[in-house]
């Protein structure tokens, strides 16, 4: 399972910089995918569909852009999950994505129930994921959205 990652679309030799990504190039490779898998949906060639939909979720850039928006970009980036793992700085995201790559857990990791309260005096529950599982997660539920969106930007 090792070389899922390393021989795919857009697999650099060794990641050893966070800074010495291409995030234009990754993320437009990632996005003609998407839309290669909506033409395919829309055309009926559920074979093709298929095989890009493993395409996506074995592609090296899919997986340091779905790191990139869990560490970076969203607004929870500096809370810990389960786990109490946190992912800061650039050498962090880096070994997270050696780690991601090395071991791809076939089994999602549970996720802790918090209840938080409403507006109205109710609670409702709260589903805390780990961060690696999360990271794990968006690439998958990404190459899904494309079957029903024809604008499929990330």
């Amino acid at each position: 399972m090792k070389d899922r990652v390393l021989k795919d679309i857009g697999a650099m030799e060794h990641l050893t910089d966070w800074s010495q990504i291409d995030w234009r190039s990754a993320s437009k490779r990632v996005r003609n995918l998407r839309r290669r898998i909506y033409r395919a949906t829309q055309c009926g060639q559920w074979n093709r569909v298929r095989s890009l939909m493993k395409l996506m979720l074995r592609s090296f850039s899919n997986l340091l852009l779905a790191v990139r928006k869990v560490t970076q970009i969203n607004q929870g980036k500096k809370t810990a999950g389960i786990d109490g793992q946190k992912v800061l700085t650039p050498q962090d995201r880096v070994n997270f994505v050696h780690e991601i790559m090395e071991e791809m857990r076939v089994n999602a990791s549970p996720t802790r129930r918090v209840y938080i309260p409403k507006a109205n005096g109710k609670r409702r529950p709260l589903g805390i994921p780990t961060v690696y599982s999360y990271c794990t997660s968006i690439p998958e539920s990404l190459g899904i959205f494309c079957l029903t969106k024809r604008i499929c930007l990330w």
